[in-house]
């Protein structure tokens, strides 16, 4: 870990609002050329947080457009027993992980292969190469069974579902390393922002963090770095504690609530840990509009002044521990507003390094 540098390097979230993945592709490799990421494009119903992660787990069938996961079915426990034992052979390294369920394939795959291809066709080196999976707070609590129970709650059905996370985040890795690259594996976790309020009642720090840290188990089996994303405010000590290697926060709307963890923060980037600063705000088209690349460089500069004065640390090392990434992605803004934050990413890290 402490090895890997960020630098102020620039790092995107991982939608963009486009339909065709070769342009897609094009266009994070123009902004993010050191540590390009592949892009999820959510106007493919197929691409979208959820359904993205749904093939291959027991009690899904395809084509419903349900987030649905069956336990009633005639089969079911047959599904569920085949799941686990691929599970168990791909972990054990007999089988080969890229031809299991574990991995994206067909319309799933389209950004992942893509981006693959593009990446072998530069045959450049690279800082790092980037993907992300769905976190399980947000997974387990958006697909149903078929009691419309949030499968988080149901103790087989969350099993299977971590640990398809998992796999599937190792896939990416595997993946990556075969390039020559650090692989880089986002838990994109936008559910966390609703961690402790009643929706949530029942889910524990504990719950959260045996989740996240079985994907991340994963990710370094493969020499990879996990970060978690979170594209709101969630009880920051949680991730601070956990075995995360980034912590992906939105620092334009919520860093005052960040800084409230000052001498978490200062252990976490002791150990050589990476912060995620999200200063590209990605919320609404008029919120994009009024940014400038100086502006944001500036408010980068006071947040890292003042975490410096809170933490001791000098500015210097937090900069070296620090990725300048959007507060989230892009996907639901129009294009021309993404582009923006795409170009403002780009430009905000390049002044922030200059300085």
């Amino acid at each position: 870990m402490k090895k890997f540098k960020a630098n102020g390097l620039p790092l995107l979230i991982g939608s963009l609002p486009m339909d065709n993945h070769e342009e897609a592709t094009k266009l994070v490799f123009d902004h993010t050329p050191d540590i390009p990421l592949w892009v999820q494009l959510p106007l493919h119903r197929e691409e979208g947080m959820i359904e993205l992660f749904l093939s291959g787990l027991p009690g899904f069938i395809d084509g419903t457009g349900k987030n649905l996961l069956d336990t009633s079915r005639p089969d079911f426990d047959e599904e569920f027993l085949a799941f686990f034992e691929d599970y168990l052979s791909v972990s054990e390294s007999s089988t080969d992980i890229s031809t299991s369920r574990f991995a994206l394939s067909g319309k799933r795959g389209k950004g992942f292969f893509e981006f693959l291809k593009q990446v072998d066709e530069k045959n450049t080196p690279f800082a790092a190469l980037k993907g992300q999976v769905t976190g399980p707070i947000s997974f387990g609590t958006a697909v149903k069974d078929e009691n419309n129970k949030d499968i988080f709650y149901h103790d087989r059905l969350k099993d299977a579902a971590v640990k398809k996370l998992a796999m599937n985040a190792r896939w990416q890795a595997k993946e990556f390393s075969k390039r020559g690259a650090v692989p880089i594996i986002f838990i994109d976790e936008p559910a966390l922002a609703g961690f402790g309020t009643s929706a949530y009642i029942t889910i524990t720090k504990q719950d959260v963090t045996q989740s996240i840290e079985e994907i991340v188990q994963e990710v370094h089996a493969e020499n990879g770095l996990a970060g978690v994303h979170v594209c709101a405010n969630t009880e920051w000590d949680m991730l601070l504690g956990s075995k995360i290697d980034i912590i992906s926060f939105d620092a334009f709307s919520f860093f005052d609530k960040f800084i409230l963890y000052p001498e978490m923060i200062k252990t976490y980037l002791g150990l050589g840990k990476l912060l995620a600063w999200g200063i590209v705000p990605t919320g609404k088209a008029d919120l994009v509009a009024a940014q400038t690349t100086q502006g944001l460089t500036q408010l980068l500069h006071d947040q890292m002044a003042e975490l410096s004065a809170k933490t001791g640390i000098d500015k210097e090392t937090i900069l070296s521990q620090a990725f300048i990434t959007p507060s989230c992605g892009t996907g639901s803004l129009d294009l021309d507003s993404a582009k923006k934050v795409l170009k403002l990413t780009k430009e905000v890290s390049a002044a922030f390094r200059l300085t």
